[in-house]
């Protein structure tokens, strides 16, 4: 739609620039016959005032913040408690899912961690065992090392045999042997309750994911604002798989809104943030409303092969008449002069039905530059007084801003009241389009006029 608006509003714009320049003068024409006139010119006066150049665009209606509200988990919805235009506060409820499911999971994560938990008590209470069965083991060995020290100290003196030797030496092994398997047990043990600490952990952070899923079922207002889009119903089924579901969208404030219009990349160089700008809309075509430009975005678009910015308008909506997507008719001021001397745009148009050697004649003539003739460099252009001899005169102007239907004249030999030529017309098309141009227009204005 904003595609169709826009390629209108090109239509428009050029249509405008024409049919201004034609049915304002055109309906001020007077024909007055000479006896041997051929053509007659049609005439328009060159005026002084204030022009103002603007540039005509289409855009939408946005509040400033719109926030898609999601669901972060799977369910069938039980209860809505928010509707289209609800205002809401951040925290409040907009929607319940039925949490059957997630009560059920929190309960088993719960069990599941006091398992894990129990498993890990249990693990330590059995290490608290082994390591006192290995403080008897290193006092069993310290005894039997002594026994051992002895009975060689005595076998060494003949008192004791070689097997009685033999058999404490046995004996020092085994408590050694028993110290070592004990020792072994305790850092088994306690490996097994590094895991269980580790299980317990995971437990704990499943009955967490399982509360916050739990949780989920109830949808809240991420902030103030109101909704503008409900997608879900009563008994609806919400599946939340890769991305959440939008199911309500909140403009957070619609007492300050903004206008995305649509702008061509030839009028973005006279656009500026912070110019003051009008724009209407259909719901109240009389009215006129003010905002402010306060960005032009830099992520341009291509509608028939047009490229095109996203300019950005504030106003103020204290009275929530204007609604998200209305559609803005935007006019945005780029130029304003005062006292200016303003030549009719028809005037710019026009040039007499003479063979190019005859203008070259003319413009030699009257001293016209080749950038007002040609290549129209640095604005200058051609435009054609009515002489008094009732023959066109050139003259050489510098052009400024436009209205579209007169053009600021910076420079070149035009004062108010002069006469300009916007059209011309030959015997044959004089006499059937002369009843329609003999009355004046109201208030004086331009005239059709013979020329020899």
């Amino acid at each position: 739609m904003k595609e169709k608006l826009l390629s209108l509003y090109h239509q428009h714009k050029l249509l405008s620039f024409c049919a201004l320049g034609i049915v304002v003068l055109i309906p001020a024409g007077l024909i007055i016959k000479g006896r041997t006139a051929q053509t007659t010119y049609l005439t328009a006066t060159v005026t002084k005032g204030p022009i103002t150049a603007t540039v005509q665009a289409t855009g939408t209606i946005n509040p400033l913040t719109t926030v898609p509200v999601g669901s972060f988990v799977s369910g069938t919805v039980q209860f809505i408690f928010a509707d289209f235009n609800t205002r809401v506060h951040a925290g409040q409820v907009l929607a319940q899912l039925d949490p059957t499911l997630y009560n059920a999971q929190v309960i088993t994560a719960q069990g599941n961690l006091d398992n894990a938990k129990a498993n890990l008590n249990n693990l330590l209470a059995t290490v608290d065992v082994m390591k006192a069965d290995v403080q008897k083991y290193q006092a069993d060995l310290a005894y039997q090392q002594a026994s051992a020290d002895r009975i060689n100290q005595l076998y060494q003196q003949g008192v004791f045999s070689k097997d009685q030797y033999q058999l404490q030496q046995s004996t020092l092994g085994q408590a050694q042997a028993t110290l070592t398997a004990g020792e072994a047990q305790v850092q088994q043990t306690l490996a097994q309750v590094q895991q269980a600490r580790a299980q317990v952990e995971s437990m704990q952070g499943q009955l967490e994911q399982a509360e916050t899923n739990l949780k989920y079922t109830t949808i809240l207002s991420p902030l103030d604002g109101t909704v503008v889009a409900r997608n879900i119903d009563v008994g609806q089924s919400v599946a939340a798989s890769l991305q959440a579901p939008n199911v309500f969208t909140i403009a957070q404030d619609l007492t300050r809104m903004q206008v995305y219009a649509s702008t061509d990349e030839s009028d973005t160089g006279n656009i500026h943030v912070g110019t003051d700008c009008t724009f209407q809309v259909d719901a109240f075509p009389n009215e006129q409303f003010h905002g402010r430009i306060s960005a032009v975005r830099l992520n341009a678009y291509t509608v028939q092969n047009v490229v095109t910015y996203n300019t950005i308008i504030d106003f103020a909506n204290p009275d929530e008449r204007l609604l998200p997507s209305e559609t803005a008719y935007v006019t945005i001021p780029t130029g304003h002069a005062d006292n200016a001397i303003r030549i009719p745009n028809a005037a710019l148009t026009y040039t007499p039905s003479l063979g190019s050697s005859q203008l070259q004649l003319l413009y030699k003539q009257y001293n016209i530059p080749a950038a007002a003739t040609s290549t129209h460099l640095g604005g200058w252009q051609v435009v054609w007084k009515y002489g008094p001899q009732q023959t066109p005169i050139p003259v050489a102007v510098r052009v400024g801003i436009t209205d579209y239907i007169n053009t600021q004249c910076l420079e070149g030999n035009l004062q108010e009241n002069d006469i300009l030529i916007t059209a011309e017309m030959s015997s044959a098309q004089r006499a059937s389009a002369a009843p329609g141009l003999g009355i004046q227009r109201p208030g004086g204005g331009g005239a059709a006029r013979p020329g020899r």
